[in-house]
C-alpha cells in the first residue's frame, strides 16, 4: 500500500563517510553556508550541518543532490514551517 504522507516526495537520503565527507540526495535548495554550518531545505524537513572547515564540493539542485566536505560534527532536521515565509502563518501554527 502506498503511503499518502509521501506521495509525490522525492526520496531522501544521507551517507556520511569517516565524518569527513558527506553525499544527501533529495535536497530542494541551499538556504546557506559557511564554514561552520550549512543550512539545506530537503525532503523531510530542513537540515543543519554543523562543523568545521565545511565546504559544498558538489551541488546539483536539477538532481537534488549536495557533497560536502570537512569536519562534520551534527546533523539537525527540522519541519519545513519553521523557516521562511513559504510555509503557514504563525497563527495556523499556534491553533494547530
Amino acid at each position: 500500500m502506498e503511503d499518502l504522507n509521501n506521495a509525490g516526495k522525492k526520496s531522501h537520503k544521507l551517507m556520511l563517510t569517516d565524518r569527513r565527507t558527506c553525499t544527501i540526495n533529495g535536497v530542494n535548495d541551499v538556504l546557506s553556508f559557511d564554514v561552520n554550518e550549512i543550512l539545506l531545505e530537503t525532503e523531510q524537513g530542513m537540515l543543519m550541518i554543523k562543523g568545521n572547515e565545511l565546504h559544498v564540493s558538489r551541488l546539483s539542485l536539477d538532481k537534488g543532490e549536495v557533497d560536502v566536505d570537512g569536519r562534520i560534527d551534527s546533523f539537525t532536521y527540522s519541519e519545513n514551517a519553521g523557516y521562511g515565509g513559504k510555509s503557514e502563518s504563525l497563527i495556523a501554527r499556534l491553533f494547530k
